[in-house]
């Protein structure tokens, strides 16, 4: 396999940069920059083919299978100014034993070489992108491997049930001293129910992933870009007495708690002859429909929706004068804000009470697919032992599944969809 080079740390001016070696021409690339190579850490002076001098660096070095990668790696920590960088990796790229990395390919071979499972991979693209402190814990459970002891976990259990069928096909035709349909039951029974429960997480687990919406909906001139403003603690929308300022959908990123929420400020919902107007009042209702929590703002005076749901706020706008059903706010001053926000807050936290390990929709999807096999197997326990050999089968297609969660069957698609989204030097 090629050795490999890139730089790690972001691009840019910095402190201290580091650029990663990994592969079996590592450590002999290393020395043509520097002489002697230490054997675990030391600081070495780096020089050009020409014998200039190019930095004086911090060296690391990693025994094959100590490392990430699981091959050997060396990782030269140089000061961090850009012309120092550009003159290292064209060094390097002169190198004939060496090619520059690939987007993710450190990580991949950290994959192929059993360093991390196919769950942490993802788990670690996650805590990457991580912008709010659920995000960070929830790709840290994955990355440090919890939905791979889980699997692992289903396919004990699994094996075991298929292992108990297979011996009643093996002895069919003597007297088997056990009964082993109540344990298999039980078993099959067992990783159902925790797989519906990890599976029924996974669409909450890609709102904590991807961010929650919020949209901010009520007819015109009722005070929904003022509130957003309020919220957001700065001037994003433009607000005036005239109806129908608001003509788009306003996004604003906030991290609520610790949970990243996208806000939403929509067109006011109304008839109206203007064409622009119009459209962005039905892109408002779709925006609407489909965010997690809808804010309607109302007067007074307005009635309540009839199609309110355990998804919608009613606030009453313009505190001083409201009076009825919902929360009282008022964007100008800023009264009942704090109370609002803090309600969002606790219905997002709710939600993401309910959310395991499982993240992704490739994980319901290959989960809900192992469902369907054990629903079948169970189905087919109440028959004749005739039946254990294609019972059997429904389980080991079900652990084909559970595999699949961790990359134990191909899932070479998936791979090069996961590396695509990493930068170069990981």
């Amino acid at each position: 396999m090629d050795t490999i080079f890139s730089l790690a740390t972001a691009k840019g001016r910095a402190g201290v940069a580091v650029v990663r070696l990994s592969g079996s021409k590592s450590v002999s690339a290393a020395q043509r920059l520097m002489g002697d190579v230490p054997k675990s850490r030391g600081v070495r002076v780096l020089r050009d083919a020409a014998g200039e001098l190019l930095d004086e660096a911090f060296v690391l070095r990693f025994a094959e299978g100590k490392s990430f990668t699981g091959e050997e790696v060396v990782e030269l920590h140089l000061h961090g100014s850009p012309a120092v960088l550009a003159s290292v990796l064209y060094e390097l790229g002169n190198d004939p034993d060496l090619r520059p990395a690939e987007a993710g390919e450190f990580t991949r071979r950290a994959l192929e070489n059993g360093k991390l499972d196919l769950a942490q991979v993802e788990g670690l693209a996650d805590l990457i992108d991580a912008e709010t402190e659920s995000q960070r814990k929830q790709a840290v459970r994955v990355f440090s491997g919890a939905l791979g002891n889980l699997a692992d976990g289903w396919r004990v259990k699994l094996i075991r049930a298929a292992a108990l069928l297979e011996a009643t096909i093996d002895f069919a035709d003597e007297e088997v001293p056990v009964d082993v349909t109540p344990e298999v039951c039980a078993l099959i029974g067992d990783v159902q129910r925790e797989m519906q429960r990890e599976a029924e997480g996974v669409r909450v687990a890609e709102r904590l992933r991807d961010g929650f919406e919020v949209a901010i909906i009520g007819a015109p001139n009722v005070g929904k870009s003022t509130l957003l403003n309020r919220i957001a603690g700065r001037e994003v929308a433009i607000v005036t007495e005239i109806a129908g300022t608001t003509r788009d959908v306003i996004e604003v990123k906030l991290d609520l708690d610790g949970i990243a929420v996208t806000l939403l400020d929509t067109a006011g919902l109304r008839e109206t002859d203007d064409l622009v107007e119009g459209l962005g009042v039905e892109r408002a209702k779709e925006r609407a429909a489909r965010a997690d929590i809808r804010v309607h703002m109302l007067l007074a005076e307005d009635d309540v929706p009839l199609d309110i749901g355990d998804s919608d706020i009613i606030v009453r706008a313009k505190s001083d004068l409201s009076v009825g059903e919902g929360i009282a706010v008022s964007g100008r001053t800023g009264a009942g804000v704090d109370e609002l926000v803090a309600h969002i807050s606790d219905m997002l936290q709710q939600r993401v009470a309910s959310v395991g390990v499982a993240m992704r929709e490739r994980h319901r999807v290959a989960m809900l697919q192992a469902i369907v096999y054990l629903q079948a197997a169970e189905a087919g326990m109440s028959g004749h032992h005739a039946m254990a050999d294609l019972i059997a089968e429904e389980l080991r297609s079900a652990i084909r599944a559970v595999d699949s969660l961790v990359g134990r069957v191909d899932v070479e698609q998936v791979l090069d969809e996961i590396f695509s989204s990493f930068c170069i030097g990981k």
